[in-house]
């Protein structure tokens, strides 16, 4: 294995502006986070006015991020996120407006809570699949890395930002603030749109970045005939292994994580850990915190010569983590759920990356939608059926079938050799067998060093 060279990806201005833009948006979705739960429930809108316009904004996102996968491959990331930053921007400043206008109306709220989540739909897939647009493969691990730990740490400290706002200020000033980060993002993707298509004007008629809407004829003519090769995104999925494991992998993880996050671990700081809900804060920053350690991690490792087995590896232990949660002294939790968060960061930094440099390039959006569809649309079932569990059990069984579910699918994935060989560096003299590895139209992984 071998070290990422160079200065890192700072060194490039487009990544730069993409880290700076999406930081600053991310800690305005937590001023938005805090202040509409405290303007609905305060103006006594009440809890049922509050889940429809949680609702309104959660279905939209999930049913759109596979045409927002779309639209990213058509349009390149950075021009679809700028419009849905745009749209989201215009949005939020309306919602700061009505709070001025009186106490929150179903009529006004559900409306604008759907342009807010469809836009966040529409923008996740690109936000997933734009970094490899902007660096070279042996920074990508790196850029990933930043990215998803400087993202993980917004949650940690926006909310708190937000909630300063709200309580000084009030809603209104808190929307206007989640706004004006929209803004900042859509001006960064803008700084970045203007100098993808500065380098594509500039470079020789024969250029080798095609993109349909600054590119020449003949840079259009590669871009559909790689569409034309990787095949359709569902026949895809039929036929790849790989893809087939990372599936199954992600709806095993997320079918645990979510009614761990949000009932057994809130039920387990109420109940027999008595810890109240400082407590329960107090663990969520421990698995936040340990996240953000794990991804940053992960920008600075080296190159495994075998990133699937690696990445495995990492799960079951962060399976075994979270199955032991709630088996112990209530001192103890803060720290399974550390390592469980930097297992959890560093293994998605990994597999990420390996999952970019695998995908057909003019389908990495639409893929990104999928995988993403697949872990948003398990969130309802994972809370529900916690509900349950909880209820009937008590909250400490939740934490070894969260984690029992990722182990298994974990141990399914090593059973097949494509899922053990993914990501490999080619041995010299196999070009061919690693070829046949990659998807149709698609590059096959790429050794140390090596270029894009």
């Amino acid at each position: 294995m071998k070290r990422a060279t160079g200065r890192g990806p700072f060194r490039h201005r487009d990544f730069r502006l993409l880290v700076g833009g999406q930081l600053t948006s991310n800690i305005g979705d937590a001023f938005y986070a805090v202040a509409l739960p405290w303007y609905v429930l305060s103006a006594q809108g009440g809890a049922v006015l509050l889940g429809t316009v949680l609702a309104a904004y959660g279905v939209p996102r999930t049913v759109l991020l596979v045409l927002g996968g779309h639209a990213s491959d058509r349009w390149r990331p950075w021009t679809v996120m700028m419009g849905s930053d745009a749209a989201r921007a215009l949005a939020v400043a309306a919602l700061s407006a009505a709070v001025l206008t009186g106490p929150p109306r179903p009529i006004v709220l559900v409306p604008i809570a759907v342009v807010i989540g469809a836009g966040e739909g529409i923008f996740l897939p690109g936000s997933m699949s734009v970094i490899p647009a902007l660096l070279p493969a042996e920074e990508l691990q790196a850029g990933n890395g930043l990215s998803t730990g400087l993202s993980q740490l917004s949650t940690l400290i926006g909310p708190a930002i937000g909630g300063t706002v709200v309580a000084l200020a009030g809603p209104g000033p808190a929307f206007a603030a989640d706004a004006a980060t929209f803004v900042a993002s859509v001006l960064s993707l803008a700084g970045i749109r203007a100098a993808q298509r500065a380098r594509h004007v500039a470079a020789p008629a024969s250029g080798t970045a095609g993109h349909p809407d600054v590119a020449g004829e003949a840079d259009m003519a590669a871009h559909a005939d790689s569409a034309a090769k990787a095949s359709t995104l569902w026949q895809l999925a039929r036929s790849e292994a790989v893809l087939q494991v990372i599936f199954v992998v992600i709806l095993a993880a997320n079918l645990g994580s979510g009614g761990m996050a949000e009932v057994a671990l809130p039920a387990l700081a109420h109940g027999p850990f008595r810890a109240g809900a400082a407590g329960y804060g107090g663990l969520l920053a421990a698995l936040g915190a340990g996240s953000i350690v794990g991804a940053l991690c992960a920008g600075r490792a080296t190159r495994f010569s075998r990133p699937a087995v690696v990445g495995s590896a990492i799960f079951l232990a962060e399976g075994a983590f979270i199955s032991v949660v709630p088996y112990g002294p209530a001192f103890a939790a803060p720290a399974w759920l550390a390592l469980a968060g930097a297992l959890v960061g560093f293994g998605d930094v990994l597999m990420i990356t390996e999952f970019q440099k695998w995908a057909p390039p003019a389908m990495l959006g639409r893929l990104m939608g999928l995988v993403l569809l697949g872990s948003f649309g398990t969130y309802p079932i994972s809370v529900v059926a916690a509900g349950f569990v909880v209820r009937d059990f008590g909250p400490a069984p939740f934490f070894p079938a969260a984690g029992g579910a990722v182990i298994a699918a974990v141990l399914w994935g090593l059973s097949r050799q494509s899922w053990r060989d993914f990501g490999a560096a080619p041995r010299e003299g196999a070009s061919e067998a690693a070829n046949a590895s990659s998807p149709r139209g698609a590059p096959r992984p790429l050794a140390d060093g090596e270029v894009r």
